[in-house]
């Protein structure tokens, strides 16, 4: 199936940082074969499910333009377009502030590729911080199962640098020292509930 951008541009999956499926790490609650968004969707629904947050997935609106009918009962949709590029992965509530975060993965073990983020993307996060809300990033590092939350006010900082000729990707040690280690579980499994605390309430 092909899937485009509002602008033509044909969409392609990165399988480097995007959600895949990672064999499970022994006495690791971290990656047992759940993917990023899995994850955060589960504990999502353990907040929600105890009255603490209301946070959800972001919906992708896609327009079908062309489907197959190989069969009666079967249709193959062959031909589809984003309607609209897309902002962040997850936006809701929490304890009166509005939350907005992107969820990225990386089989990378030293560094995280900044090609992974959108221009649109990081204008929409500054415009929430703008406004008040809080806007960050989750990133896992999936060789190692290890989860940091990433203000967007650093990720800003070396988006920046990249555009003004630096280097194209955040180290993992910049992110271990601008970010905040995630300690995963059971439930909820990545509980970032707990950096938000620490850093606005």
């Amino acid at each position: 199936m092909t899937i485009k951008y509002p602008n033509g541009k044909k969409y392609v999956t990165d399988t480097k940082t995007r959600t895949t499926r990672q064999p499970p790490l022994q006495d690791s609650y971290s990656n047992r074969g759940m993917t990023l968004e899995e994850d955060l969707n589960d504990t999502n629904t353990f907040y929600l499910e105890r009255g603490l947050a209301v946070i959800h997935k972001k919906p992708t609106p896609v327009q079908i333009v062309q489907v197959d009918y190989p069969r009666r009962s079967a249709a193959v949709i062959k031909e589809a377009y984003f309607k609209q590029a897309s902002t962040t992965d997850y936006n809701g509530v929490y304890r009166g502030k509005y939350v907005d975060f992107e969820a990225k993965e990386t089989k990378n073990a030293t560094a995280f590729p900044l090609k992974n983020f959108h221009r649109h993307q990081i204008t929409h996060m500054k415009n929430v911080e703008k406004q008040k809300g809080i806007s960050f990033v989750i990133i896992r590092f999936t060789t190692t199962g290890e989860v940091f939350y990433l203000p967007a006010s650093r990720l800003f900082e070396y988006w920046d640098r990249m555009e003004n000729g630096g280097r194209k990707s955040i180290t993992k040690a910049e992110i271990e020292s601008s970010g905040f280690s995630i300690q995963t579980g059971l439930h909820p499994r990545i509980p970032y509930l707990s950096v938000i605390d620490q850093l606005y309430f």
